[in-house]
C-alpha cells in the first residue's frame, strides 16, 4: 500500500460527504474503520475499506438499518458472491421490504411482498434473488443470536403459501416429475420453488415434500412411474448417495435422476445421477425430459 492510495480520515469523510465523527461512530460501533497501520502513524483507509464504507452509505440511504448495513457491507467485502442478488443488487428494495415485514410477523405483508417477487422476477430469480437471500439473512441473526426461528417459520410458510397457490397443469397432464427432500431433509421450499416453476411451465409434478425415507421413494417410484426424479438434499448430514440407490436398482428406472442442493457430495454420486448447481438447471434438466 503506498501513501497515494492511504487516505485520512478528513479525506475519507470528504469523499463521502459525512463527518469525520460520523466516520468515528461507524468505527467504534459496527466495525467499519481503517485497516491500514504503520508504526508511529495514525491509522488510515484503503481503497477496500472506502468501497466498504460506500456500500454502507447507499444501503443506508435506501433504509436499510445501519448495524444491518454494515454487516453487510463487510459479508460482502469477505464474499462478494454471497450478496449477490441480496441488499446490494437491483433487488434490494424488494429484499429490504421483505426483511422488514418479517421482523415486524406481519404475516399479510410477507406473503405480498413474496407475491410481487413472483410475479415480477419470476419463481426461480425471485427465489434466487430475492427469497433465498432474505431466508439466509434470518439465518445468520439466529446462528448468532439465537432468536428469529419464528421469523424464519413465518416467512416459510408464507413462501410455501405463495408457491402453492401458482396454478398448476390440468389434471389431464401427466405428472412424469416426482420432487422430493432426501432422508431427515426438512428444507423443502427449495423443491416447493422447482415446483411452482415446472408448473408455470406447464410440467406437471408430483411433490413428497420433506423427509422422504429411500424406501418411501422407491414405492413412489414403482407406482408413479415418473420420467424423472429430484431429490434435494441442503445439509451434509442429510446428503448420503446410498440413499438414492432403490431408485438406481429399480427394474423400472427413471430417464433422469438427480440430486440437487448443497448437501450432496457430488464426486460421491453413483454414476448416471445428474446434479444440476442451480435451480436454474435444476429446471432445465427436468423440462428436458418431458419436451
Amino acid at each position: 500500500m503506498t501513501a497515494a492510495a492511504a487516505y485520512s480520515a478528513g479525506a475519507v469523510a470528504r469523499r463521502l460527504g459525512v463527518a469525520v465523527t460520523t466516520l468515528r461512530t461507524w468505527h467504534q460501533r459496527y466495525g467499519m474503520g481503517p485497516s491500514l497501520h504503520e508504526p508511529g502513524h495514525h491509522r488510515r483507509y484503503t481503497e477496500q475499506d472506502i468501497e466498504r464504507l460506500e456500500t454502507m452509505q447507499r444501503l443506508i440511504v435506501q433504509g436499510v438499518a445501519p448495524h444491518e448495513a454494515a454487516r453487510w457491507a463487510l459479508r460482502s467485502a469477505a464474499a462478494p458472491a454471497a450478496v449477490s442478488g441480496s441488499f446490494v443488487a437491483d433487488t434490494a428494495a424488494s429484499s429490504r421490504g421483505l426483511y422488514r415485514a418479517a421482523l415486524r410477523l406481519d404475516a399479510p405483508a410477507v406473503r405480498q411482498r413474496v407475491a410481487a417477487a413472483v410475479h415480477e422476477l419470476g419463481v426461480v430469480a425471485a427465489w434466487d434473488q430475492v427469497l433465498r437471500p432474505v431466508l439466509a439473512a434470518i439465518g445468520d441473526r439466529h446462528a448468532a443470536t439465537g432468536a428469529l426461528v419464528e421469523v424464519e417459520h413465518l416467512v416459510s410458510g408464507c413462501v410455501s403459501a405463495v408457491f402453492g397457490a401458482i396454478p398448476r397443469p390440468d389434471p389431464t397432464v401427466p405428472s412424469r416429475i416426482l420432487l422430493a427432500c432426501a432422508d431427515e431433509e426438512q428444507h423443502s421450499l427449495p423443491i416447493e420453488a422447482l415446483g411452482a416453476a415446472l408448473a408455470t411451465a406447464g410440467v406437471g409434478t408430483r411433490m413428497l415434500g420433506a423427509r422422504v425415507p429411500p424406501t418411501a421413494l422407491a414405492t413412489a417410484v414403482r407406482r408413479t412411474g415418473p420420467a424423472a426424479v429430484l431429490v434435494w438434499s441442503q445439509l451434509r448430514t442429510t446428503g448420503d448417495p446410498a440413499q438414492l440407490s432403490p431408485v438406481l436398482d429399480a427394474a423400472w428406472r427413471p430417464l433422469i435422476v438427480a440430486a440437487a442442493g448443497p448437501g450432496w457430495d457430488v464426486a460421491a454420486l453413483p454414476a448416471g445421477v445428474s446434479a444440476p448447481s442451480t435451480l436454474t438447471e435444476a429446471l432445465a434438466l427436468l423440462t428436458s425430459v418431458v419436451n
